[in-house]
């Protein structure tokens, strides 16, 4: 059964940090690219960042670099986002997401509410 558990979030005041976690199970999670969008109610999901199957290439959404890092553990199967410092703005539900192209497969967590406010 292909799990995607993501934790971490809950209520922190501007200026603060979080790191997000996404732990796995049920598929070769050191195949898979990952993902971490957000989304806002009435919004579609946005990309925030990605990271490939053995870490060695990430990316970020223009508008978020420099406050967001994206890692995995392949040995733990766990994706992480590091966010510093953190805005209003950054209040969202946040998911992991994993993708394979070779495997033709692609996963959703559940999502995990951060709320930025004072």
């Amino acid at each position: 059964q292909v799990q995607l558990v993501e934790s971490g979030g809950g209520l922190v005041q501007p200026g603060g940090s979080l790191t997000l976690s996404c732990a796995t199970s049920g598929f070769p999670f050191s195949s898979y690219d990952m993902t971490w969008y957000r989304q806002t109610p009435g919004k579609e999901h946005e990309l925030v960042a990605s990271i490939t199957s053995r870490g060695t290439r990430t990316s970020y959404a223009d508008s978020l670099k420099g406050r967001f890092t994206i890692s995995r553990d392949n040995a733990k199967n766990t994706l992480y986002l590091q966010i510093h410092p953190l805005k209003p703005e950054d209040t969202a539900v946040y998911y992991c997401n994993a993708d394979s192209t070779y495997y033709e497969t692609n996963y959703w967590g559940q999502g995990n509410q951060v709320t930025v406010s004072s």
